[in-house]
Formats: C-alpha cells, structure tokens, sequence
C-alpha cells in the first residue's frame, strides 16, 4: 500500500491536536490528522477548566509566572512557564478571531475566575464549566471544514516509522501516513489509574509511541489527583467537579460538617487533606458544599448531578480525589522537539518541565496553544524525509492496560506511595505501570503530587532535578 503524503501528520484531535493542525494549515501546510474517535469526542471534551492567561488590569505574566512556579513545587523548568504565562494572553486572542466565544459579565465584559494556586482572577471560560466542549466544537468544526486538513477519524496510530528519523506513522489498518515532521498530541495517562476523571483511552498511548521510536520519557512519578471527583452517585462515578466552583466559594467538609483544608490551594494540598480526612475518619467521601454558588455559573455540573438524583443547591456533594492528569511524558524542548529527529509532542503527552510536581490549575489548556502553535512551526521547518522507514511489526507498542493493572496503580501509586507497594508494579505486564514505578522508586522524596510515605520530606538537593528514563535506569537531569 502506497504512503499517503502530507507536509505534516498529527496524531491526536484534542484541543493541542485540532489547534496545531490550523496553525499548520495557516502556514499553508496540508495536514493529516490521525484521530481515534469522532472529532470533539475526545477528553478535552469533557475539560471543565478554563483557559490560564493574564489579562486582567492588576494581573501580569510576571504574576502568572510566580504562581506557576510556586505550584510547581520547585521543578517547573523557569524558561518553559515564561513562555505560556508570556504568549497564553495572544493565543486566547486568537482563539477568539477562530470563533470561540467565552464568557462575559452582566456588563459585557470578560469573566475572569479564580482558581486553586491563583494569586488573581485570570482563569477564562467558555459557557461556565463546559470550555472544553466549546473549544472542541469550534475547533473541530474549522478542521473539519478546512480543505488543508485531511481528517482519518476512527483512525489507530500502530506505531511510528523512521530510521532514526521519525517520518511519519503507521495505522493499525494498515496505511501508511508520511511527513517532515510527525506530532503526537495523544492525551495524558491519567485512566491507568482505576479511580480517574479521565476517559478510558487515557492510558499513555502517545507516551509508548514514542518510546518505541527513541524518544525519552520524563516525570511519570507526578501524577496530579483532582480533590472533588464525584464518589458513590450511580452513573456519574468519577465525574469532575471543576476548581472554579470551589473559586465562587464552595467549600470542604468532613464527617463531622467541620472545613478542613483550605479550598484554594494548589492541588496537591487539597487533594491530600481530603485523602488524609477519608482515612482518619474511615469514610468513603467528603462533602462539597457549593449551595451558595449560582448555579448559573455552572450549568452542566448541576444538571449532569441532578439527572443523577442529586440537587447540589440544596444538598452536599460527596467528592474524594481522583487521577486526572499527568505532569510527566515525552521530553521535548520549547519548540516541542523531543530527541528523536521528526518528532514532536504537545498537550498532556508532553513533557517540557512546565508544570514542575504540581500543575498550576488551567495551565494545561493553555499550555496546548502556546506549545501547539511553537511545536507546528519547528516541525514545519524539518527537512523533507529521504525515504519512509521502515514500520516495525509485530505486537501494538502501546496496549490498554488491564483491569487488574488500573487497580493495582491506584493501590500501589497512588495519592501516597512506599517501595513496598511500587517495587511490585516493576513486574506488571503494561510498560507504562512498569515505567512509573521505576520513577517513583528512583525519587526517594515526596515533593507536589508525589508522595512517598516512606520518604515524606522534600530533598533539597532534588529541587530543578527531572527524573529522564529513556533506555536505561531513570537519571536527573537540570534543565534550562
């Protein structure tokens, strides 16, 4: 079978996928699009954060900046938040000339919101809780009607070809898709964990893609826990209670009414309070009381809850942590290059140090323009490919992980972990469980979201040291 040619293959149509594939086309590109499920069906769907960008009057990316290194925990890569809190401002601007249309005030003006870590309101919506489902509608629609882009939907990415070069991809039914250069924006791994806020294709796949073709993981110890995902109501298990109801004055309580934490830090210290509170109280969940917040702000929360038999103005919503993102995943530079010649990466399958042990909440939106628009130019700039590589055959290099696997990572890797637990995951069958245990024994400290309770303090010594594996044993490396 013949390769299908293009100037540029991205292989993923979340909101880091579908942007990039504009920017390229804008450039004057044509772009083959590789997407797994129907266009706007992916998880940045279902985002109910908004987009980070300073843009207040008493707001700056200087301002941005310090709270996302703060968030960080003393591993965000400096050069990295300086560029999305410094270019996040123009890319929401584009955003809106592409027809997405966010939030305004009875006034007329742009609603700024507040969320956990944020030193000032600049967290940008677009109908209140559904700015993924917004963004993903326009997004996809330009896609899908642009004569540039050739969309495969229902399309599998079996592996990437290249020798030495990655120079395009090869899909499971067989075609071959070529170009100068190849993006993965395949999503996160949060579903490796059986207790997720994530979709069940949220296992890593991106990330095993690129290993398979040379490519350097990073960070896989880090996985963020969102504090409030919906525990014990029928159907809605697992559901997301976004950090912006929690920034119009929602607030935590445990078994006995009493608040326990404070609602608006950063992530890692909410989650693990409430993780604390469930075990020293022995209960199941706490509550979240959001009878005060308009539910107007908030129409798909409320509505998804109350089909579920639950009426969140007039009663708690009980709430525990889940796995929702991953700070860690294929080491690439600022123009989102990984090491591997052809190859870039960008969105949650990415790696660039941005986000550090802690992700500063809605840097991650962000983080797919700024990083899509930068990753799309360089790999515009690659050499034309020679000749396709080969495509390596044999079995998927990226397999879902089992039922078994899931429950043993949310057991063993989970909020808080000890090398008895992990040391076990070295020898699960899924390559990706296998890959954070070795990071997450490697890094004998507990620093964000990651917490060894055999290891509960921070080592300075660790402070800007990322854990890299790519063939060998996992190694720290500084980054600039």
């Amino acid at each position: 079978m013949d390769a299908e040619r293009s100037d540029l293959v991205v292989v993923g149509a979340g909101a880091a996928g579908l942007y990039a594939c504009l920017c390229a086309a804008r450039e004057g590109a044509r772009v083959a699009l590789v997407s797994a499920r129907p266009l706007a069906e992916t998880a940045s769907y279902w985002a109910q954060g908004g987009l980070a960008a300073a843009l207040a009057v008493d707001d700056s990316p200087e301002l941005h900046l310090r709270d996302t290194l703060t968030a960080g925990r003393g591993l965000v890569r400096r050069s990295a938040a300086e560029v999305l809190t410094a270019e996040a401002p123009a890319r929401f601007r584009d955003l809106e000339a592409l027809g997405v249309r966010f939030d305004a005030d009875r006034h007329g003006n742009l609603a700024l919101g507040l969320e956990g870590g944020h030193g000032a309101r600049r967290v940008v919506h677009a109908g209140g809780s559904t700015t993924g489902r917004r963004i993903l509608r326009q997004l996809s629609a330009d896609v899908a009607e642009h004569p540039a882009i050739e969309v495969y939907e229902g399309a599998r990415a079996a592996r990437l070809i290249g020798d030495g070069r990655v120079t395009g991809v090869a899909l499971e039914d067989g075609r071959t898709l070529t170009a100068r250069g190849t993006i993965v924006a395949t999503g996160g791994a949060a579903a490796l964990w059986s207790r997720t806020t994530n979709p069940p294709g949220s296992f890593g796949s991106g990330l095993l893609l690129a290993r398979a073709a040379g490519a350097a993981l990073a960070d896989l110890e880090f996985t963020q826990f969102h504090p409030t995902a919906v525990v014990g109501i029928h159907g809605r298990e697992g559901f997301l209670i976004t950090e912006a109801i929690r920034g119009e004055g929602a607030t935590l309580h445990d078994a006995h009414g009493e608040r326990f934490v404070d609602e608006l830090a950063p992530r890692d210290a909410v989650a693990r309070a409430i993780f604390r509170t469930l075990r020293e109280q022995e209960i199941g969940a706490v509550g979240l009381d959001m009878r005060g917040v308009d539910p107007g702000r908030f129409p798909n929360v409320v509505a998804a809850l109350r089909d579920a038999g639950l009426d969140p103005t007039k009663e708690l919503v009980p709430v525990a942590p889940a796995s929702h993102y991953v700070m860690g995943g294929i080491v690439c530079d600022l123009e989102g290059r990984s090491q591997v010649p052809g190859l870039y990466a960008v969105g949650e399958c990415a790696c660039t140090g941005l986000h550090g042990a802690n992700r500063l909440a809605s840097n991650s939106l962000s983080e797919c323009f700024v990083f899509g628009r930068r990753a799309v130019l360089g790999a515009l700039d690659e050499p034309e490919p020679a000749a396709t590589g080969p495509a390596a055959s044999g079995e998927p290099v990226a397999p879902a992980p089992s039922r078994e696997t899931r429950e043993a990572m949310w057991r063993h890797a989970g909020l808080e972990r000890d090398a008895a637990g992990l040391a076990p995951l070295l020898d699960d069958p899924h390559p990706l469980a296998r890959l954070v245990a070795r990071c997450a024994l490697f890094r004998e400290e507990s620093r964000g979201a990651h917490a060894r309770a055999d290891f509960p303090d921070t080592d300075p010594d660790l402070d800007e040291r990322h854990t890299v594996v790519d063939g060998g044993e996992p190694r720290l490396e500084i980054w600039a």
